[in-house]
């Protein structure tokens, strides 16, 4: 059965990766619901953050397949309930209309929205909420004239996971690079390179 998952993948930053992340996707007709960009805890390490609608198999299969990637370190799949996330939502209306209709300004409060901008011709408000709070707000205030609205992607936060900054860590510890080199050769390299 489908159900929402997030996925959240750890990358470098590579030029061409989100396409070839995209050309997995595509390829499998796995659309997306909403996909997020940022940087993470650990500097030159990036977050993609990807929220799909699939069965458990097709997204397990995606994320070996995601893992694959050269520039891609960790993919990490959860469900809705395995995660914090959150969303933001601009709204903007005629501030006249905020002025006189007590309702509009008694629902900005119930869904703690507030201010960016107020100028004489319209108002800016933001709210940071899940999608049915949001999408809620957006059928209340269409009644209202409504004159733009915009919503983020999803951002999450995984509640079981010490997130990849450890392994990170881990792997520079255990980094074969860093450990010395003992080259049998070394002190016969007057003999060896001689002719």
């Amino acid at each position: 059965m489908k159900q929402e998952f997030t996925l959240t993948i750890y990358t470098e930053n590579q030029v061409g990766l989100i396409n070839k992340i995209a050309i997995l996707f595509s390829r499998r007709k796995i659309s997306l619901e909403s996909l997020n960009t940022s940087p993470s805890e650990i500097e030159n390490i990036y977050r993609f953050t990807i929220v799909v609608k699939e069965t458990e198999t097709v997204v397990k299969n995606l994320v070996r397949q995601l893992e694959k990637i050269v520039d891609v370190f960790k993919v990490f799949y959860n469900t809705n309930e395995e995660i914090i996330w959150q969303q933001i939502a601009l709204y903007k209306l005629a501030t006249e209309v905020i002025m006189k209709e007590v309702k509009v300004e008694r629902l900005l409060r119930e869904y703690g929205a507030n201010a960016v901008v107020i100028r004489n011709d319209y108002t800016v408000f933001e709210v940071t909420g899940q999608d049915n709070e949001i999408n809620n707000l957006l059928t209340e205030l269409d009644q209202y004239g409504l004159i733009e609205f915009v919503k983020s992607s999803r951002i999450a936060i995984i509640k079981s996971s010490n997130g990849i900054h450890q392994q990170v860590l881990d792997m520079e510890k255990n980094d074969p690079t860093k450990l010395p080199i003992n080259n049998e050769f070394l002190n016969l390299k007057s003999m060896i390179f001689e002719m």
